[in-house]
């Protein structure tokens, strides 16, 4: 039940990262031009390598996170890349939906910035704040897998003082 969800969320935000990063990255690159210009030169002649690395961060955030949860902790590497495949082949037969039935051709890139979100996407502010998004997921599971360890940790510690105790 829980998995169709998380594949759906997973596929939205595959594609509106795609879609968008472009934008967003142009965005940022050129309001940084002005006041850095040597950093703005030296990352507008490498423009293809910065939207990769940004869309491959959030690819490697979303295939980390999923199959964890939809196949838990103990998973295995085949598993993993199944439902990885599986994510990807999605995210193909919807975009061909949405093309054939639809008329919603997303390689289309006059569809695409002809539609209202991508101007959001030409504000310098909100361009930052969706390419950190996949940072800030990537910061957020480790705080948090740390803060689970230090629990398990204290809670171990716990139980062996509390049966060292008892024995004495």
């Amino acid at each position: 039940m829980v998995t169709p969800a998380y594949l759906s969320v997973a596929w939205v935000l595959m594609v509106s990262y795609q879609v968008f990063t472009q934008t967003a990255v142009n965005t940022v690159v050129y309001a940084i031009s002005p006041f850095l210009p040597v950093v703005g030169s030296w990352l507008t002649m490498r423009m293809d390598i910065v939207v990769f690395v940004y869309a491959f961060a959030w690819v490697f955030v979303l295939s980390s996170i999923i199959p964890s949860l939809i196949l838990g902790k103990e998973r295995s590497v085949l598993i993993q890349f199944i439902v990885c495949l599986t994510l990807t082949l999605t995210g193909i037969i919807l975009i061909d939906t949405l093309k054939n039935i639809y008329s919603f051709d997303l390689s289309n890139r006059e569809v695409l910035f002809s539609n209202p979100f991508t101007q959001l996407f030409n504000n310098v502010f909100f361009a930052v704040f969706y390419l950190s998004l996949p940072y800030v997921f990537m910061l957020a599971i480790d705080i948090n897998a740390r803060k689970k360890r230090k629990q398990d940790f204290k809670r171990i510690k716990d139980l062996t003082d509390g049966y060292f105790s008892k024995r004495q």
